[in-house]
C-alpha cells in the first residue's frame, strides 16, 4: 500500500486541470477504446475545462469482468487489510484541499470554498467510519424449532455493484456510493455525472493511492448522448448483482424499471422537497438559522434542502421579519472574484433559468416575493441570489415540484393552541419523503410531530440538512426513492442472506 509520503510524491506529479480525464479499468488511466471523448464545461463561464474519455460498450464489458474476476480475492480480504486502506485514504484525500482538489471543484460546480471543504472533509469522515465497520459486518444464529438443529445466517457479499453518483455533492455522494459496497467485499463499476468527472475521480484516486487493488473500482465517465444505452446495459448485465443511484426522481425512476425488469435490487436516494414545520411555541430565531442554512447551502442544490417552510399565523409575521433580515444578510457572488461568497452560481444555465420560471409562475399564480428580484447574475446567468415566497399554496407547482435552488416558500397554518395536525398534513401533501425539520420548545410535541412526518429523516430544532455516514439515509418511497446508504442498514442491503442449516448426527 502507498505510504503517506508516497502520496505526497504522487501529488507532485499531479495532471494540470485541463487534461483529458481518463477511465480507471485496468488498474490505471485509459482512453475508451473507440477514442470517444466529451467536453466538460465550466458552468459560470462556458469554457471546455477539459475533455473526458467517454466509456463504450466495449469499456463496459471489460469493466465488468475484471470487476467480476477481481470479486473472488477481494471478497476473502481480512477486515483489517480493508479497514487500512479506507483509513489511509482518508488522510490522503485531506491533502487535497492543499492541492489541486479546490480548483476542480470550483471549475466543474461552481462549488464556494466552503462546500469544497465540506465535500472533502466529509468524504475523509466518510472513510473513516466505513473503515470502522469493518468487524461488524456479521451474521446471527437462528433458535431452530428441530431438535439438534442449527440455523447460521451468513452475510455473504453480493458481487459486482453498479454505482451512479451526482455532480451537486460530487465527492462526498461518489464516496457514499462506493465505500460500502467495497467494505463489505462487493467490487464497484462506478459511473459518475457528465459535469463533475475530476471530482469524483478525486475518490478512485484516494482510494488507488491508499493501495485497493486494481481491479476492486473500476471507473466509467460516460457522455450525455451515450448516457442512456450504457446505463441499461450495465443495469441489466447479469454479473452486476446490485445498483445503487442517487440523482433526480425522474432518472430515478428509469433506473428503478431497467432494474425491475431482471429482478435486481437497488437503492434509490433522489429529490427532496423538504418541510419545516415552525409551531406556535418556537424559538424563532433557531429556526430562521436552519432555514438560512437549509434552503441556501450550495444554492440550494441538496436533496434535503428546505423548500417548504411551514409557520404557524400565530408567530408568521415575526418569522417572516427575521427571515428576510437574515436572508439579506447572505453574501452572494462569482465565487471566483471573491471566495467569501456563501452563494454562487447554480450548475448550468438552463437549470438557473427554470428556477426563475418557477419562481415567476408562483407570483402569477398568487405567491408574494419578500425578497429577491428573480434575476440571474453572472457572465452565463448562473447566480441567482435569497429568495422567499409567501403565501405559497398547495395548488401551486413550486409547492409540489422541487426546485434546486436558493429559494424557500413559506405557507402558513392556523390550528388551536396544540393541535397541530393541519401542519402535519401540509408537511405530507408531497411526493417526496426525504427529509423534514420541526421546531418547538416543547420537544415532547415536535416528537410528536415528527413521527407523524412521511420523511426518512426528521430533525428536532435543527436543519433538514444533515448527513453523517453512521445513519441511514433515504426516502420513504415516491419521487424521494427507496432503500438506505449508510449506518447497518447500508451494510445490511449489500451483503445477500445465505442460511446454513444442520443437524446433528445420532
Amino acid at each position: 500500500m502507498a505510504t503517506i509520503y508516497e502520496a505526497k510524491q504522487l501529488a507532485e506529479a499531479r495532471p494540470p486541470l485541463h487534461d483529458q480525464q481518463q477511465l480507471f479499468i485496468g488498474g490505471s488511466g485509459s482512453h475508451s477504446s473507440d477514442g470517444s471523448t466529451f467536453p466538460v464545461v465550466n458552468p459560470m463561464t462556458g469554457d471546455r475545462i477539459y475533455y473526458c474519455s467517454s466509456a463504450s460498450i466495449e469499456d463496459c464489458s471489460r469493466a465488468i469482468d475484471s470487476a467480476s474476476a477481481a470479486f473472488g480475492s477481494w471478497s476473502r480480504s481480512t477486515p483489517s487489510s480493508r479497514r487500512n486502506i479506507f483509513l489511509k485514504a482518508a488522510d490522503i484525500i485531506e491533502t487535497y484541499l492543499q492541492e489541486d482538489a479546490p480548483e476542480i471543484l470550483s471549475s466543474e460546480v461552481s462549488a464556494t470554498k466552503g462546500w469544497v471543504r465540506v465535500n472533502i472533509m466529509g468524504t475523509a469522515g466518510t472513510f473513516r467510519e466505513v473503515a470502522s465497520m469493518a468487524t461488524h459486518i456479521k451474521g446471527e444464529i437462528i433458535p431452530a424449532e428441530r431438535p439438534g438443529t442449527t440455523i447460521l445466517v451468513e452475510r455473504e457479499p453480493m458481487g459486482v455493484v453498479f454505482a451512479m453518483s451526482p455532480w451537486n455533492a460530487p465527492v462526498n455522494l461518489t464516496a457514499r456510493a462506493v465505500c460500502m459496497p467495497l467494505m463489505c467485499g462487493n467490487t464497484v463499476v462506478l459511473k459518475p455525472s457528465e459535469f463533475s468527472p475530476k471530482s469524483q475521480h478525486l475518490v478512485v484516486r484516494a482510494l488507488q493511492e491508499a493501495g485497493l487493488p486494481a481491479g476492486c473500482l473500476k471507473y466509467l465517465p460516460v457522455s450525455p448522448e451515450r448516457t442512456p444505452v450504457v446505463t441499461e446495459y450495465i443495469v441489466k448485465h447479469p454479473l452486476v448483482r446490485h445498483v445503487n443511484f442517487t440523482g433526480s426522481d425522474r432518472v430515478g425512476k428509469i433506473i428503478a424499471g431497467l432494474a425491475a425488469s431482471c429482478l435486481k435490487p437497488c437503492v434509490l436516494e433522489l429529490g427532496g422537497k423538504a418541510p419545516l414545520i415552525v409551531l406556535d411555541d418556537a424559538d424563532l430565531g433557531d429556526a430562521v438559522e436552519a432555514v438560512a442554512f437549509g434552503a441556501l447551502a450550495n444554492a440550494g442544490q441538496i436533496c434535503m434542502s428546505t423548500e417548504r417552510v411551514i409557520v404557524h399565523a400565530s408567530v408568521a409575521e415575526e418569522f417572516k421579519r427575521l427571515l428576510v433580515k437574515r436572508f439579506g444578510e447572505i453574501k452572494v457572488g462569482d465565487h471566483t472574484k471573491d471566495d467569501s461568497v456563501s452563494v454562487s452560481g447554480m450548475f448550468n444555465p438552463v437549470h438557473a433559468g427554470r428556477v426563475k420560471r418557477m419562481l415567476e409562475a408562483a407570483r402569477e399564480a398568487g405567491a408574494e416575493l419578500l425578497l429577491g428580484d428573480m434575476a440571474l447574475a453572472g457572465s452565463r446567468g448562473t447566480i441567482m441570489g435569497p429568495h422567499i415566497l409567501d403565501g405559497v399554496t398547495p395548488d401551486m407547482e413550486i409547492f409540489r415540484r422541487e426546485s434546486f435552488g436558493p429559494l424557500v416558500c413559506l405557507t402558513e397554518f392556523r390550528g388551536d393552541e396544540g393541535n397541530d395536525e393541519e401542519a402535519i398534513r401540509l408537511a405530507n401533501d408531497s411526493e417526496y419523503s426525504l427529509s423534514g425539520a420541526v421546531f418547538s420548545r416543547d420537544v415532547m410535541r415536535a416528537l410528536a410531530v415528527a413521527r407523524r412526518m412521511r420523511a426518512g429523516a426528521c430533525h428536532v430544532n435543527s436543519s433538514t440538512i444533515f448527513f453523517e455516514p453512521t445513519v441511514p439515509n433515504g426516502g420513504m418511497g415516491g419521487s424521494s426513492g427507496y432503500g438506505r446508504f449508510g449506518g447497518w442498514r447500508g451494510w445490511r442491503s449489500l451483503r445477500s442472506a445465505r442460511l446454513l442449516r444442520w443437524r446433528r448426527g445420532g
